[in-house]
């Protein structure tokens, strides 16, 4: 079987971490491009990864001009997610886009738009979709145990573990901090298992209290505060439609022993349930309160051809490639991602306004 040929727009951390070694273990893959503006780090990926004519560029649409490449990953920065993406769709590529979908909603939306008038499928980076305890609750919810799921939490909060490498810090680049980082895969799942996409109103509140400079105690080292242009915590307080609510907490930098993050707590009629220790369902039975606790650690049935016991990334990308070869189902919907997006500048609309913010039905 001739192998699918791809290219990376973006070479930096989420690329080397994540994407190269995932696709380098793929049979059906081959990445034959490498894009980044800074050379070298395109060069040193494709000396990595790349096969024996693998081609390097600091351009991405002459990446795109490769009649031959059919699946891109745009790994850049938030704020070239978009045009990046609509570029490839329009060129007639599959594309993978990593989280957050895009700075704003408007440029989400015109993502949406260019995949569906170009036929090609768009997938977002949401690999936490993928975990076991991910999957046990999802599969929970969809079974209807946890009833009508009318509160949620989703969290995503770090101590002390600022990320001072690359662009995160740089409001430009990303357009914020931990809110659109973290906070949107915690946003993601919560969406996820409620089967909620439907927002009423969103009020929220950014803050940039913890200094930077020696003695932080951060995880990835001092933080210089004149490059700390982006909020250090994020909270937001989201209605939806049908009347359910969720808090959403984040945080890089926070005093608290609360540590928990791309994570979510559901309140429904029937039952609750946690990730706070694995998956943890709770309700009443018998006129007794309980606590079930699955072991997610042995077995488990294979739901997606050809990553059964894979890493979520390995998942992620299986789920991207079979709809791509066999036309299944994606996991992560363009449309969903939207949907965290608008939420996400709504908080960030609100916290600069001081008002709550509304959305058009």
């Amino acid at each position: 079987m001739e192998k699918i040929k791809v290219g990376i727009i973006g070479c930096g951390g989420i690329a080397r971490g994540k994407h190269y070694p995932t696709l380098k273990k793929m049979d059906d893959v081959e990445i034959v491009a490498f894009c980044d503006i800074i050379p070298e780090r395109a060069q040193k990926l494709c000396d990595d990864y790349g096969n024996p004519n693998a081609k390097v560029y600091t351009d991405y649409k002459e990446l795109l001009k490769d009649e031959s490449i059919v699946a891109v990953h745009v790994l850049t920065p938030n704020r070239s997610h978009s045009f990046i993406t609509i570029d490839a769709l329009e060129a007639g590529k599959h594309v993978m886009c990593e989280k957050p979908m895009a700075k704003t909603a408007a440029e989400a939306r015109a993502m949406v738009d260019a995949a569906k008038r170009t036929g090609k499928i768009l997938t977002i980076g949401y690999q936490n979709r993928y975990r076991n305890d991910s999957r046990y609750m999802k599969a929970a919810c969809e079974a209807g145990d946890l009833g009508d799921i009318y509160y949620a939490k989703a969290h995503a909060i770090r101590r002390r573990a600022v990320p001072t490498w690359g662009v995160f810090l740089n409001e430009y680049e990303q357009g914020g901090g931990p809110l659109i980082d973290i906070g949107t895969h915690a946003l993601d799942l919560t969406l996820w298992m409620m089967n909620n996409y439907k927002p009423k109103m969103v009020v929220g509140q950014t803050f940039k209290k913890i200094p930077g400079g020696p003695g932080t105690g951060n995880a990835w080292g001092d933080w210089k505060e004149d490059e700390f242009t982006v909020e250090d915590s994020a909270f937001g307080f989201i209605v939806m439609e049908n009347g359910a609510v969720i808090s959403l907490e984040s945080s890089w930098a926070l005093n608290t022993l609360d540590v928990i993050e791309a994570k979510t707590t559901l309140c429904g009629t029937k039952a609750g349930a946690d990730m706070r220790d694995g998956v943890r369902i709770n309700g009443v039975k018998y006129g007794k309160q309980y606590v079930e606790k699955p072991n997610l650690d042995v077995g488990g049935v294979a739901f997606f051809d050809g990553a059964s016991g894979s890493k979520p990334e390995e998942i992620e990308a299986r789920v991207f490639y079979n709809a791509i070869e066999k036309g299944t189902p994606l996991t992560v919907l363009p449309e969903q991602a939207l949907v965290v997006t608008e939420i996400l500048e709504a908080i960030y609309k609100s916290a600069k306004t001081g008002a709550p913010v509304y959305f058009d039905k």
